[in-house]
């Protein structure tokens, strides 16, 4: 009996230690990626042997933020996959990005660490599938003349994934305040769709969309 009202609050404790050093490191490494290990227990509030404990090393640790962004990329495309295909094309756009305005700080981790840490095979495996549903959605607006065409869908889809990094990154360092819907506005803007239609589309999209903390919390913290 004594050993199991010991063991509980063990449990509790290890778990609560592993989410607060993610939480820690998805931090850090968005400010500084060649945060060291020692530095992130420190910021954690940990010991170094607390967080060895959990990650055994800088690999173990990228890897368990990478299938957390992973997981929470997912929640965001299934949150938006029913406009995906029965709205018209901005519609589907404007929700892909207002529900993956919530996890953009995951994602704009997972470009900062590609190259030199996940790799660069690993982000993209990661990614492909909210990079295959922005292309497809621009792919089908352009065929029914919503968006501009001069350049190719992947290629489009490309160019606003570099803004909405561009306009995460502002938000983090105070220049824009945004709950996701301005950037949904300018993405519609910069695939081709008039102003003030961006903005009703944006604005009716926002007031349907799933609530951004439901999103956000969608991690593998347990």
């Amino acid at each position: 009996m004594a050993k199991a009202v010991v063991r509980e609050p063990l449990r509790s404790n290890s778990r609560a230690n592993r989410a607060r050093i993610l939480a820690t490191a998805r931090r850090e490494f968005g400010r500084n990626p060649d945060v060291t290990l020692e530095e992130l227990a420190r910021a954690a509030g940990v010991v170094r042997r607390t967080l060895f404990g959990h990650f055994p090393g800088r690999e173990a640790l990228l890897e368990a933020l990478a299938e957390e962004a992973s997981e929470a990329l997912r929640g965001a495309l299934a949150a938006g996959a029913r406009l995906a295909e029965s709205e018209p094309a901005e519609y589907a756009l404007a929700h892909l990005e207002i529900s993956m305005w919530p996890v953009g700080d995951r994602y704009r981790l997972l470009l900062a660490l590609a190259r030199r840490d996940l790799g660069t095979e690993r982000v993209a495996e990661i990614l492909a599938p909210a990079r295959d549903r922005a292309t497809a959605i621009l792919a089908r607006g352009q065929r029914d003349g919503v968006f501009h065409t001069h350049l190719p869908a992947a290629v489009l889809s490309a160019g606003l994934e570099a803004m909405s990094v561009a306009l995460l990154e502002a938000v983090n360092t105070g220049e824009l305040e945004d709950d996701g819907s301005r950037a949904a506005v300018s993405t519609l803007i910069a695939a081709g769709v008039p102003r003030e239609r961006a903005q009703a589309v944006a604005t009716a999209v926002a007031a349907m969309a799933v609530p951004s903390s439901a999103v956000a919390e969608t991690t593998s913290d347990d």
